[in-house]
C-alpha cells in the first residue's frame, strides 16, 4: 500500500487539478469538496483546509444549513491564499421546488446573499420532488437568476432520465441544465441517468463517490488499491473520473482531502473498470428521489 505522506510532487498534482467544460461555456474543477452533513464550524474549517490543499470547487446547499459559513470561509481564504473570486467555483441548491415563482426567486437571492460571494457559480434544483409544475416553475426562476447575473450556470440534482427529458422538451425552455448531480459509485452506477445526460451534453456530478464508507473496504476495491499502490478512496475517485463524472468526495480531515484529490498518477485499466462496474447493487447511501412523479 502506498504511503499517505504527501510529497511536493503529489501536492503539485492536486494544485493542477484539471477542469471540466460545461455546455454553456463555463468550466468547473473536475474534483470538488462536498460539504454535506457538516456542521457550520466543520464547513468553515473544511473550506479553509480544502483551499490549502488545492481544492477550488465547493458543493453546498440550502439543506446543509452552512451556506453562510462556507461562503465566509471562502472569502477569507481568497485573501489568505492570494486568490480571486474567479479562482473558485461555488455550488448551492434549492431546498424545495415550488409552484410559487416569487418564492423560488427569493430563495435563490437569499443563497447568493448568504454566501457573500457576489454570485453563485452553479445553482441546482436539489431534487425532482414536488411534481411537474413545481419543477418547471423552479427552473424558470433559475433561468431568470442566470439572466440577472446572480447565478452563472444552472443544473439539477437527483433527476432521473424522465425528469431530464421532461425539462429539455418543455416548450418554454430558455436555458438548458448543464449538470445533473446524482449518487454514483461502483455499487450504484446509474448508467441509465448517465447515458441520458450524455446524450444531451449534461455533466454528471457524483455525490457520495466513496459510498459514505459503506463499501470502501469491499474486497474488489481493496484489491485494486493494492494493485495500483493507492488507497481505496483513490480507486473510487478514479472510477468516477474515468467515467467522465465530477466526483464530490467529502472529508473534514485535511490529509484525506489531499489523498482524495491526488489521483492523477495512475489510471484504472479497462478490465478493472469493468470489474468495478459489475459490482453495481443499486446501493443508496442516503436518499433516492430519482423516480419521483
Amino acid at each position: 500500500m502506498a504511503s499517505t505522506k504527501y510529497t511536493l510532487a503529489s501536492r503539485v498534482k492536486v494544485l493542477s487539478m484539471p477542469e471540466q467544460c460545461l455546455a454553456d461555456g463555463h468550466t468547473m474543477p473536475q474534483i470538488q469538496l462536498g460539504l454535506f452533513e457538516m456542521s457550520r464550524a466543520e464547513a468553515s474549517a473544511s473550506v479553509e483546509a480544502g483551499l490549502a490543499e488545492g481544492y477550488r470547487g465547493f458543493d453546498c446547499a440550502q439543506m446543509y444549513d452552512n451556506e453562510r459559513e462556507a461562503g465566509q470561509a471562502l472569502q477569507e481564504g481568497l485573501a489568505r491564499h492570494g486568490l480571486t473570486r474567479a479562482d473558485v467555483f461555488y455550488t448551492s441548491k434549492l431546498a424545495e421546488n415550488s409552484t410559487s415563482y416569487d418564492t423560488v426567486r427569493a430563495s435563490i437571492r437569499e443563497s447568493v446573499a448568504a454566501c457573500g460571494l457576489g454570485y453563485i457559480d452553479l445553482f441546482l434544483l436539489h431534487s425532482p420532488l414536488g411534481g411537474p409544475a413545481a419543477r418547471w416553475t423552479s427552473w424558470r426562476a433559475v433561468e431568470d437568476a442566470i439572466a440577472a447575473g446572480e447565478v452563472r450556470s444552472g443544473g439539477v440534482s437527483n433527476y432521473g432520465p424522465q425528469h431530464v427529458e421532461e425539462l429539455l422538451q418543455h416548450s418554454g425552455l430558455r436555458v438548458a441544465p448543464v449538470v445533473n448531480q446524482i449518487e454514483s459509485h461502483p455499487f450504484n452506477t446509474r448508467t441509465d441517468i448517465r447515458d441520458a445526460c450524455a446524450r444531451h451534453g449534461i455533466v454528471v456530478e457524483a455525490y457520495a463517490p466513496l459510498t459514505r464508507g459503506m463499501r470502501i473496504q469491499h474486497p474488489a476495491v481493496t484489491r485494486l488499491a493494492q494493485k495500483y499502490e493507492c488507497t481505496p478512496a483513490q480507486v473510487l475517485v478514479r472510477w468516477s473520473l474515468q467515467h467522465g463524472m465530477v466526483p464530490l468526495p467529502k472529508s473534514t480531515k485535511r490529509a484525506r482531502m489531499a489523498e482524495n484529490a491526488d489521483v492523477n498518477g495512475f489510471e484504472l485499466s479497462a478490465e478493472d473498470m469493468a470489474a468495478l462496474d459489475a459490482m453495481d447493487e443499486h446501493l443508496v447511501t442516503d436518499w433516492d428521489p430519482t423516480d419521483a412523479e
